[in-house]
């Protein structure tokens, strides 16, 4: 329905742009069309949203969507046949089922993105559907396209949290690292300019603008393209390749070091005007700091660069104020490997329990340690934290670069925990570390412990009542309750130890193991099930 009233009014407008309603913007008039439907907003719950205008409403829209979507699967689930049959006689009708089903599930993640998404599935349909055993092609080739989906989805939902939390300021900064890595040969001058249209498209990305967003990425991409020379020699390749795909292999393509780049940047630390530069300019000193900084450390993590950046920010405002400034900020190189070093220490800390535990425990491991930090979100949500923090430590952990890959993917996962909305709240100690520095949180979470505020049910809602159903659930389905029951017994106990909760669950997994072999199972779990909740109370 809403796209059919979107397509009318493009066609409306291409036919005669002077109509009084082309001067809108495409999200404004899309918006103004579902305030109009009879009681849509009423049903959908966000009539509140159609009292508001402009950009207050777009805003409002968007803080609206449904955040929380771990009841879904990543892609649609249909019979393989079923699936080629519907391919194949109406593709059109098929891709838009399927891409409608797709955003339903990634409801942050960026137009271009979802477009590219679209052509890899349709791609994936069109070859499996030649295939024999059509069922298995469809399993294996799924996997980089869901991959490909949850990477995107979490950077985007990342960089839009810090952009509607912290404002401009910070998605710069964020870009500033991340394309001063990617392309350390780019001179300053041109880096700005880049910035300029990346500004731009992430107004329109962030609240939800498809059609600005698309014209943002492809402004962004034509403005690359246009200077490979003074950018980059490695990405003729990508530029050769249609929209949106050209966008995303750009994304990750990523420069040598010039030769000639000096190991440090002596401005920053041994020039005597120091001050004067940054009295004189504020925001451009400290970008062109972070944009040095960046391209002589391809090592480090974008989070990583955006500490130093502040730790420098912070303490040459200290310096500034001595007698002898000099001499105080010759010295901060030393406080940049302070910093880097801290953050090293965690992430060796954290690939020591990957090494020391199986992936279960792992899993586990962050299970507990989450739901106590946060037992205010969902269960979903927190297995779903659980298992990001897994799949960080198994990607990053064995590689080289393991200090860059875990802290990247692991901001991530505290951007999912922090999420998009500006005005979330989940207590006290997690929004503290969600608005306060952006930089540090990671820094900010390490050290928090168990929420003092949270008040457990007082009763434990069916969580020592099992049904027999157990006993049907195939591998992957049990370890999910498995999953399920950790984490809701830490929301009803959050006070047990590691070891008592660990010690729960693995006589939680004897009781099923017990009781299915049982000759009568019901009985069985109505005799065990207290058993194991009064065990449980009584610690």
């Amino acid at each position: 329905m809403f796209a059919k009233t979107m397509t009318e009014y493009r066609d409306q407008c291409l036919a005669n742009s002077k109509l009084p309603q082309c001067s809108k913007l495409a999200n404004d008039a899309l918006l103004e069309a579902i305030c109009a439907m009879e009681g849509v907003p009423q049903k959908r719950n966000f009539s509140h949203c159609c009292n508001k205008d402009g950009f207050e409403r777009r805003l409002c829209f968007f803080y609206n969507k449904k955040a929380d979507v771990g009841f879904l699967p990543p892609l649609p689930t249909l019979d393989p046949e079923v699936k080629c049959q519907a391919y194949k006689n109406n593709s059109e009708s098929f891709l838009s089922k399927y891409i409608y089903e797709v955003s339903r599930r990634h409801p942050f993640v960026f137009t271009p993105t979802l477009l590219t998404v679209m052509g890899r599935i349709e791609e994936m349909t069109k070859t499996c559907c030649e295939e024999q055993d059509k069922a298995n092609c469809f399993r294996i080739k799924a996997v980089p396209v869901i991959q490909y989906l949850k990477a995107f989805s979490s950077f985007q939902k990342n960089v839009c949290g810090a952009f509607l939390r912290f404002g401009p300021t910070v998605v710069n900064s964020i870009y500033i690292a991340i394309l001063s890595q990617k392309f350390p040969k780019t001179e300053f001058e041109e880096l700005t300019s880049i910035l300029e249209d990346v500004s731009s498209k992430y107004d329109g990305c962030c609240e939800g603008d498809a059609v600005q967003c698309i014209r943002g990425r492809s402004k962004l991409m034509s403005h690359i393209c246009s200077k490979q020379d003074s950018i980059s020699s490695k990405i003729k390749e990508c530029c050769e390749k249609k929209i949106p795909e050209r966008g995303e292999c750009i994304i990750q393509r990523k420069d040598d070091k010039p030769q000639d780049l000096s190991l440090k940047e002596e401005k920053f630390t041994e020039n005597k005007n120091v001050c004067e530069e940054r009295n004189a300019d504020q925001d451009t000193f400290m970008a062109k700091f972070l944009y040095e900084y960046s391209r002589r450390h391809q090592e480090l993590s974008t989070p990583e660069l955006l500490r130093i950046a502040r730790v420098y920010d912070d303490l040459l405002r200290e310096c500034c104020n001595t007698e002898n400034p000099p001499d105080c900020y010759s010295t901060l190189e030393n406080k940049f490997n302070e910093t880097t070093e801290k953050s090293l220490k965690i992430v060796q800390r954290e690939c020591e329990h990957f090494q020391n535990l199986g992936k279960d425990d792992l899993k586990y491991h962050y299970f507990i340690k989450f739901t106590k930090i946060a037992p205010q979100l969902s269960t979903d949500e927190l297995t779903f934290l659980g298992e990001e923090m897994v799949t960080a430590l198994l990607t990053c952990c064995t590689l080289s670069e393991e200090f860059a890959c875990v802290d990247n993917l692991v901001d991530l996962v505290i951007g999912e925990i922090c999420g998009v909305n500006g005005n979330r709240t989940i207590n006290p100690a997690v929004d503290h570390c969600c608005k306060t520095n952006f930089a540090f949180r990671r820094h900010c979470f390490e050290a928090l412990e168990a929420d003092k505020t949270y008040v457990p049910p007082s009763a434990s809602q069916g969580l020592f009542m099992f049904r027999t159903d157990l006993c049907q659930a195939h591998d992957e389905e049990l370890q999910r309750k498995k999953d399920r029951f950790l984490v809701n017994l830490v929301k009803l106990k959050p006070e047990l130890t590691d070891e008592e909760l660990r010690s729960s669950l693995t006589e939680f997994t004897n009781l099923v193991d017990k009781c299915c072999k049982a000759e009568g199972p019901e009985a069985c779990f109505n005799e065990e099930g207290p058993k194991l909740a009064a065990k449980n109370q009584a610690s």
